[in-house]
């Protein structure tokens, strides 16, 4: 259903079983997948595609345009995956410096009043609370939880599984599966609870995690001396590369510890 009162340009590509409401706008160059919502004075902008079964609530902008003063006008994207919730008043801006634009990826829950920066990359089944500000070219992995008025700053990383706690301000890197709460940002524990509920790892998994960051952050040593224990106490597995990894490429900087990477 396409309300006689919503805006749709007629360049618009528009999917089955979708329901734009009275007063929302779409815009040409936009593509609203099958099953998509769009609600009251809710805008989807020219170079935006959603994907399947998305709800956009009311006064939500999905494709603004970029707000970086690098931008000149030149086209720009955004899109995002099946089966996301967008609720009232998120601002999304397209991305231009990478040429797939801004990415929100499928069964992500972003909440009223928060805003997402160009060239941000949310990966899937991630949430974001209400007015949390994600600044330009962020990334932010799977499963990973944004409490309520959390910052990221730009070009941060937070791996998967992380959970920051409300009002955090992060302007480093953020490994997997960790609790971080504070200003300045410090370590708070492992994100054990959602791992097990949601993301399906082991207690002896949980357990690898929890040795890994007890040599991260509780052994006042260096991250250069951390990976070499932690490399040393845990058996090679998935999740502990997924930790070395991190913290190899991207522990300079790294939330939560001050200590130079090769002290």
């Amino acid at each position: 259903m396409i309300s006689p009162l919503a805006h749709v340009d007629p360049a618009a590509r528009i999917g089955n079983d979708v329901t734009i409401h009275p007063f929302a706008f779409v815009d040409a160059d936009t593509e609203i997948g099958d099953g998509c919502s769009i609600m009251p004075y809710a805008s989807v902008l020219k170079g935006t595609t959603l994907g399947k079964n998305i709800k956009v609530y009311q006064g939500a902008i999905v494709g603004a345009d970029p707000q970086d003063f690098r931008w000149k006008g030149a086209p720009s994207r955004c899109s995002v995956g099946d089966g996301s919730v967008i609720r009232e008043h998120v601002i999304i801006n397209r991305g231009f410096a990478d040429p797939n634009g801004t990415r929100i990826g499928p069964n992500c829950f972003i909440m009223a009043d928060s805003h997402i920066g160009h060239d941000s990359v949310i990966v899937g089944d991630c949430v974001i609370g209400n007015g949390v500000s994600v600044a330009g070219s962020v990334f932010v992995d799977r499963g990973a939880i944004l409490s309520s008025a959390v910052v990221l700053h730009e070009k941060s990383r937070v791996g998967k599984f992380a959970l920051l706690k409300g009002g955090t301000r992060v302007s480093a890197n953020v490994p997997p599966f960790v609790i971080m709460a504070h200003n300045p940002v410090s370590y708070y524990g492992v994100n054990s609870v959602v791992m097990g509920k949601h993301g399906g790892f082991s207690d002896e998994q949980i357990d690898d995690v929890a040795k890994a960051y007890r040599h991260l952050y509780q052994t006042s040593t260096s991250i250069f001396n951390a990976l070499q224990r932690i490399e040393a106490d845990i058996a090679p597995s998935e999740i502990r590369d997924e930790i070395v990894n991190f913290v190899r490429y991207y522990g300079k900087p790294l939330a939560g510890h001050r200590v130079d990477l090769d002290d």
